[in-house]
C-alpha cells in the first residue's frame, strides 16, 4: 500500500493518475475528468456506467448543469449539501464529459469529508467512483481498498475516519420540480421528496 500526501495527490492527478480517498459514505477513486478512462481500467467498469463528478461546493460545480435543472438543483443541493446524496441532472451541452450518460446527464456529489473537499478545492471537481472491482463489495478501510486495488495510491492520513458503509441516495432531476429515486442510500426517501 502506498500512502500519498496531499502534495503528491495533487502531483499525480494532475498527470492523469488516479488516486483513492476517503469520503463520508465510501472510499473512492478519482481522477481529472478528461482522464476518465483510467477509472473505467482499473475498476474494469462498464463504460455505459456513468462516473460521479464530485465537487467542492456547489458553486464550483453549478456550470456543469443544465440551465432547465439550475433551480431545482440549488434547492436541493442547499439542503443536503455536503452530504450522501447525489444529483443526476441534465449537463449543461457544452460539457464534453466522456463519462456523461448517453442521455445527456451526470451524476454530482458533494461529500461530507474534510479530507475529499479539501483536496477537491485544490483540483477542481473530480470524475469518481466507489473504490472497487466493479461487481464487487467495496472495502471500507485503506488496507482492504489496497488489496482490491494495488496499482492505486492512497491519500493519507491513515488511518482514515470510519465512512458510513452506505452509498449515497441518488435523485434524478424528471422536470421542474420533480425528482425521481434512482437508488435509496443514506438518506431516506422520504426527507428528500
Amino acid at each position: 500500500m502506498k500512502i500519498i500526501s496531499k502534495s503528491e495527490a495533487l502531483a499525480n492527478l494532475k498527470i492523469g493518475k488516479p488516486i483513492i480517498f476517503q469520503t463520508d459514505t465510501l472510499p473512492a477513486i478519482g481522477c481529472m475528468p478528461e482522464y476518465s478512462e483510467v477509472i473505467y481500467k482499473v475498476k474494469k467498469r462498464d463504460k455505459n456506467k456513468a462516473l460521479i463528478l464530485m465537487g467542492s461546493q456547489i458553486q464550483e460545480v453549478l456550470d456543469y448543469v443544465d440551465n432547465n435543472a439550475r433551480d431545482d438543483f440549488q434547492k436541493i443541493a442547499a439542503k443536503f449539501w455536503p452530504g450522501p446524496l447525489t444529483l443526476i441532472i441534465p449537463a449543461k451541452k457544452n460539457k464534453n464529459l466522456n463519462f456523461i450518460t448517453s442521455e445527456n446527464t451526470l451524476g454530482i456529489r458533494i461529500p461530507d469529508s474534510i479530507t475529499a473537499r479539501s483536496l477537491i478545492l485544490e483540483t477542481g471537481p473530480l470524475a469518481t467512483s466507489s473504490a472497487n472491482i466493479s461487481g464487487l463489495n467495496t472495502s471500507f478501510d485503506a488496507e482492504s481498498v489496497s488489496n482490491d486495488l494495488p496499482e492505486v495510491d492512497i491519500l493519507g492520513p491513515i488511518p482514515w475516519h470510519t465512512c458510513s458503509g452506505l452509498g449515497s441516495t441518488i435523485i434524478a432531476w424528471a422536470k421542474d420540480g420533480k425528482w425521481r429515486l434512482v437508488r435509496e442510500g443514506q438518506i431516506p426517501i422520504s426527507k428528500i421528496l
